[in-house]
């Protein structure tokens, strides 16, 4: 497989981009980056320096990943979400980039459009904010966020469907089945039948 570069689009020497992967129309990479296989990058798209990026991510338009962000595999980056990597930002005062926060997204979690991940916060994988959310605070594994800030409101399969919990089970009508312990959840084999 080959890279799929735009025309318009910037890719700095030295980036690390997986085969597969595509970057499309008037994005930026810069050069340290370390981007995984068959990810596909949106318009006007910005990987900063120092950024690792999994495999088969999708990022949509219009969507900064800074230093100090690290997007595990199958991330979903919905359009114009935003990331942010220092808490206390000031012209006057420029930060060295020893003071980035990290940001960790873990594998198959969704960002929808328009929401906001303060930095230093950790989604768990699969999970799953809503547009338009402002993510202040580390997010469980397969949460579904919601509201600013966010709350969570439910539970999320690996597919993407909300979960109904009957107790502390849940089954999808993908065919998963999920127990919640502790305030975790985590897919269970299905009993052999």
């Amino acid at each position: 497989m080959t890279i799929f570069i735009h025309e318009t689009a910037i890719v700095d020497e030295g980036a690390k981009i997986g085969s597969g992967t595509k970057i499309w129309h008037f994005s930026h990479i810069s050069s340290k980056v370390d981007i995984g296989e068959g990810c596909s990058f949106g318009q006007n798209v910005y990987i900063a320096n120092n950024v690792r990026i999994g495999r088969s991510v999708k990022i949509q338009n219009n969507v900064s990943v800074y230093e100090g962000v690290e997007l595990d595999d199958y991330v979903f980056c919905g359009p114009s979400m935003v990331f942010t990597n220092v808490r206390s930002p000031r012209a006057k005062f420029p930060t060295e980039s020893d003071a980035y926060e990290v940001t960790r997204v873990c594998r198959g979690a969704t960002i929808g459009a328009n929401a906001t991940i303060v930095c230093g916060t950790t989604i768990g994988s699969w999970a799953f904010v809503a547009a338009g959310t402002v993510i202040t605070k580390d997010v469980p594994a397969y949460a579904l966020m919601a509201g600013v800030p966010a709350l969570q409101i439910g539970w999320v399969c690996v597919c993407g469907e909300t979960l109904k919990l009957d107790s502390a089970v849940g089954h999808c009508k993908c065919s998963r089945n999920y127990c919640l312990n502790n305030n975790q959840l985590s897919q269970v084999e299905a009993s052999p039948g």
